[in-house]
């Protein structure tokens, strides 16, 4: 292998997603005379645009592709390689691509990202959605024909697909007791189920009281839960990505809570299923989902979003990566791997440093930016024989997303993660309009939920890292009547 290089670079990056762009933008910037190669498959890069620094540990920036000259504009020493991964060879030192090229590197960086978890494999009535550009290519072709879909999965893309598909009627299997369980708690949840209830028109339509049903929450997981219900709701922005449907109904979403999908079967199969006597109840659909509370639903298709697998299959073989339990590359606190002069960033990889109280890796693309910065700072500091730091992004867990367009940020221990029992929640909820909740333990904040134009964002943040006492406060500390912002400033 070692004689076949076609090339040897300094650094190689590979993955065009938004850890692997950031990674390069970082080596290129850090150190200009470097000769980078990016290894990528596709013709376009997922690019950072309108990044916003909100506060310490806060950012805003939206997501573009772009074709990869772009980026070779931008850094005349970046050499884009538009091939597969094939394989890696770590002790030489080598990535062969899958067009059957060798090339060599100094230091490489894995940011090769995550594949859709599929419910089955080869179905062509199933759809794997990873992120909103697979939402808005593939899924939009599938439902400008679709009159009924079933979509399966409770975390961040199927929160936005749910909301977002118009025109025609949505079956939501969930496994949880509340929808958005991996972001929310079931007060969260509650507040934000009218959105699902209710078409999206420019102004807002009347808004149920969200009801709280969280007694059982309460005995299992903390001592206290303290709630100020408040007024009414303003309007409601419609959001930019709308994915249309073949007629133009109502906004119609059921959810079917605590369920999984038990089997999925087309209509040949119905016919010899236990299932066939409901063939006149169910219609005549191209594909059928039998649930795990026995029902069963006829659909135009399925979209699987389930959640992500670390993209590691290229690069195992023949090396001695150790894997973490959740199948990502473990890495150090300098992003480095096992194996050596290899560093991994993104969703390939699991963080596996003793890590900050108030930090946890969920594979967004808040940490892939903020992993491939610092990946790429690393990498080029090793070379340099500088010292580095771990970042202080891994300080507190944050990030700022919209969800039901509302915005949402969620700060520390958000959902209480990892607490004891021993840990209280704060909540204020303004219907239709914001839902606020603060996580503490021991009097101090470690987490806090807000959904809405809360303007708290950077107070609570500062709370959270200062670790003040909030003790004499009590429940004050969510009084509407008080100006927190100046109250802590």
């Amino acid at each position: 292998m070692e004689n076949k290089k076609e090339k040897t670079f300094q650094f190689v990056v590979v993955g065009g997603g938004i850890a692997g762009v950031t990674c390069v933008e970082q080596l290129s910037s850090q150190i200009p005379s470097a000769d980078v190669a990016l290894i990528t498959a596709g013709p376009h890069i997922k690019a950072v645009t309108n990044y916003k620094q909100v506060s310490r540990t806060l950012e805003e920036f939206d997501v573009e592709e772009q074709p990869s000259s772009v980026l070779e504009e931008k850094f005349p020493n970046l050499t884009i390689i538009h091939s597969a991964v094939k394989s890696l060879h770590t002790k030489s030192h080598c990535v062969e691509t899958a067009d059957g090229r060798v090339f060599g590197y100094k230091k490489l960086c894995i940011c090769s990202g995550a594949r859709p978890k599929l419910l089955t494999q080869d179905n062509p009535y199933v759809l794997g959605i990873r992120d909103t550009d697979s939402a808005q290519v593939q899924f939009q072709k599938r439902l400008s024909k679709a009159k009924r879909i079933v979509i399966v999965g409770n975390g961040g893309i199927a929160l936005e697909l749910v909301y977002e598909v118009e025109g025609c009627e949505v079956i939501w299997a969930v496994k949880d007791k509340a929808i958005g369980n991996t972001f929310f708690d079931a007060g969260a949840a509650q507040f934000l189920i009218p959105s699902l209830e209710a078409d999206k028109p420019q102004a807002a339509a009347p808004c149920k009281r969200p009801r709280f049903t969280t007694e059982e929450q309460l005995s299992k997981h903390f001592t206290t839960y303290r709630t100020f219900i408040l007024s009414y709701c303003p309007p409601v922005l419609m959001n930019p990505l709308t994915l249309l449907a073949f007629a133009q109904v109502s906004h119609r979403v059921s959810v079917e809570y605590q369920c999984e999908v038990e089997k999925i079967f087309t209509c040949e199969e119905l016919h010899k299923s236990p299932e066939q006597t409901l063939r006149p109840e169910l219609g005549d659909w191209p594909v059928y989902v039998r649930l795990t509370n026995a029902q069963t639903f006829g659909c135009d298709f399925v979209v699987s979003a389930t959640g992500v697998v670390p993209n590691t299959e290229p690069f195992l073989q023949g090396n001695t990566f150790v894997v973490a339990d959740d199948g990502g590359l473990q890495v150090d606190d300098h992003m480095m791997t096992s194996e050596a002069d290899v560093y991994a960033a993104g969703d390939v990889c699991t963080a596996c440093w003793e890590q900050s109280p108030l930090w946890q890796q969920m594979r967004l693309w808040t940490q892939a930016r903020q992993m491939g910065w610092y990946a790429g700072r690393c990498m080029a500091a090793h070379i340099l024989s500088e010292p580095v730091e771990l970042d202080f992004c891994f300080e507190l867990f944050s990030h700022i997303t919209k969800f039901f367009n509302y915005k949402v940020v969620l700060l520390g221990k958000f959902n209480s993660q990892g607490l004891g029992p021993d840990h209280e929640l704060l909540v204020r909820c303004t219907k239709g309009q914001e839902y606020v909740k603060v996580v503490l333990s021991g009097g101090r904040m470690v987490g806090a939920v807000l959904i809405g134009e809360t303007d708290l964002e950077e107070t609570f943040e500062n709370l959270i890292l200062n670790q003040m006492d909030l003790t004499p406060y009590g429940e004050e500390l969510l009084n509407p009547d008080i100006d927190i912002e100046d109250y802590f400033d």
